[in-house]
């Protein structure tokens, strides 16, 4: 299939369609996470009251980056193109809901996604779980074959293929994950190009 064909696109927020802030490593010192877990995974398994917290420091954390959030090279424009051409667009983050329409608004794009199809952490399991994609698959009535994963991390792509979907890997010069990738552009624009 050509790209260029697909109509059903599911982007990754930062790092994709933004200039990736987030400093992981600081955010683990912070809220005492060893450095070689995942956050979102380690603070599921703390006991209710201190993941809570937890929870609403990261929240307020990020809430002061998405306000903050610059687009990626191209991002607006590929996203505006997409639209232009009538295509299904949706987000599915492992940041919260709110904070991606937040970090949207910042950059310019918020009237290109609608709230229901944007899916952050609270409203499907994260992402590498194929739990987000297999939804919004479902409320656009199509087959998870007829999707496309955008994200620059592993995690995207591992989402997209335990759906069954198609993955774009962007914002990483090289491909490290070849496998798991069905087109990688250097960053949105030159996925853009790729529309044809």
């Amino acid at each position: 299939m050509n790209l260029g064909e697909i109509r059903n696109w599911v982007f990754d927020m930062d790092g994709t369609l933004t200039v990736a802030v987030h400093d992981f490593a600081a955010i683990r010192v912070a809220l005492d996470i060893p450095a070689e877990h995942d956050i979102l995974t380690h603070l599921a398994a703390l006991p209710a009251a201190e993941a809570a917290a937890k929870h609403a420091w990261l929240l307020e954390h990020e809430r002061d980056l998405a306000i903050a959030s610059t687009a990626a090279a191209g991002a607006v424009e590929l996203v505006r193109e997409l639209a232009g051409r009538g295509c299904r667009l949706g987000i599915l983050t492992r940041n919260a809901r709110e904070l991606a329409h937040v970090t949207l608004e910042a950059i310019g794009l918020a009237d290109c996604f609608a709230v229901e199809h944007i899916l952050g952490r609270d409203e499907a399991e994260p992402k590498p779980s194929p739990d987000g994609l297999l939804k919004i698959a479902r409320a656009w009535g199509v087959a998870p074959g007829e999707l496309v994963m955008v994200g620059d991390y592993r995690f995207d792509l591992d989402c997209g293929r335990a759906a069954g979907a198609r993955t774009v890997l962007v914002n990483l010069p090289d491909n490290p994950w070849p496998a798991l990738v069905d087109w990688h552009a250097a960053d949105c624009r030159a996925l853009q190009v790729l529309l044809g």
